[in-house]
């Protein structure tokens, strides 16, 4: 073959083949490439799945101080106290030594710092006040003129004169309504009532002399007036001069036992949670192992919770040598676990004496008493000379104020 033959014969061949398809061969490798990346990608997940899984599994099963190790508790809320132990299996806490008051951590509320006698107190009739924080009362003559502060921080004076009752001032801690309009105070014989909104007033006539303690219901309108050994219910009604039916209830021999929707009494061995139930009187509600000797001030309701202070029989948790610890008992309606206690003992010597065994300080029985609630998870309390507040949330013990007046009783104007 001649080599000017060879074009000609390439041009023949080539003629003879077929045109390939170009747009499906960029097409199939297309595809070809994106199932590989598809690929890739899916293997990588499946890799880095693994490794998180091992991880795991090394630092749950590992041990030692890098093992994980998932909670099995609720969060403490801040301020939270750890309890000292239990009671007749009853979770308690220790509350702060004798004199130490002043130097805990402050509620504040329109009682300020230090509560006393206004020098110059408005008239209650161009003063009202529909919400009160609480009520004292200032020495006049034979007699007693009651004081309300209202919740904003202001002081009234009522015009009235109170007698004086067997007991001395004519003050319950439960003396103010649940609205904090009305205020009962105990008189000989009777009960007086005063509308704080509107200054109106009226003595209510009882069949009994001795008259001690009054506690309202929840609707502000029925009260029970009780004493030693005596105890009724009435429904107030201000707007009336006629004389409300006064109807007996299930008496005691301690006049701040009858106090409602709720009521602790009885000693060891036989301490009971009533729940009022009008002309039935009481009902039992629960039975808690209360080592109580002997209750002090009246039984408070927040909430769910039921409150009340009593004088302990000796406990072996809480060891005393000149005096008997008093306890805050604050009880569930609902779930025997959320019952509390806060126990009140001696102050011990911070310098032990060889040979000494009396405490530095010790706290008198009666000197603690409940006072009423701030709100359903803090209960507020007196001691001597304080008023303190008690979170059974996290066991921390506040002050509220000092005292410096002889009777108190609380309202809800209390918050402000």
């Amino acid at each position: 073959m001649k080599r000017e033959e060879v074009p000609f014969m390439l041009r023949r061949a080539s003629d003879r083949l077929p045109e390939p398809e170009l747009a499906d061969a960029a097409w199939a490798a297309g595809l070809a490439h994106r199932r590989r990346q598809r690929r890739s990608i899916i293997a990588g997940l499946i890799a880095l799945l693994l490794v998180v899984v091992v991880g795991v599994l090394v630092m749950t099963l590992g041990g030692g101080k890098s093992a994980f190790t998932p909670p099995d508790t609720t969060p403490t809320p801040p301020g939270y106290v750890p309890p000292a132990g239990q009671i007749s299996g009853i979770t308690y806490w220790n509350a702060p030594p004798a004199g130490s008051e002043r130097f805990l951590d402050r509620v504040t509320t329109p009682l300020g710092e230090l509560l006393q006698l206004p020098d110059n107190a408005g008239d209650l009739k161009t003063n009202p006040m529909d919400r009160i924080a609480a009520v004292t009362l200032a020495r006049q003559g034979g007699g007693y003129v009651p004081l309300f502060l209202s919740a904003e921080g202001h002081w009234a004076r009522a015009a009235r004169e109170l007698r004086p009752i067997v007991t001395g001032q004519p003050l319950s801690s439960g003396s103010i309504a649940p609205d904090g309009k009305l205020v009962a105070f105990p008189q000989p014989s009777g009960v007086y009532v005063i509308d704080a909104s509107t200054s109106d007033a009226r003595l209510i006539a009882l069949p009994a002399e001795d008259v001690r303690s009054v506690s309202w219901l929840a609707n502000s309108t029925r009260l029970l007036v009780s004493g030693p050994g005596t105890a009724y219910q009435l429904d107030v009604d201000l707007q009336t001069t006629k004389q409300p039916a006064v109807g007996g209830v299930a008496v005691s021999n301690d006049a701040e036992d009858a106090t409602a929707p709720y009521r602790l009494d009885g000693a060891a061995g036989q301490v009971a949670l009533r729940q009022y139930a009008g002309n039935n009187g009481w009902v039992e509600v629960s039975s808690p192992g209360l080592p109580v000797d002997r209750w002090v001030g009246q039984t408070f309701a927040g909430g769910n919770m039921v409150a009340r202070m009593f004088v302990a029989t000796q406990l072996p948790q809480v060891p005393t040598v000149a005096s008997a610890a008093q306890v805050l008992a604050a009880i569930s309606t609902l779930e025997p676990r959320d019952d509390r206690l806060l126990v009140l003992g001696e102050t011990p010597a911070a310098t032990p004496t060889p040979g000494r065994t009396s405490p530095d300080r010790i706290r008198e029985p009666g000197c603690c008493f409940l006072l009423g609630w701030y709100d359903n998870k803090t209960a507020l309390f007196q001691v001597t000379d304080w008023l303190l507040a008690w979170n059974l949330q996290t066991g921390k013990v506040r002050r509220v104020t000092e005292l410096d007046v002889d009777g108190l009783a609380l309202g809800p104007g209390i918050r402000g």
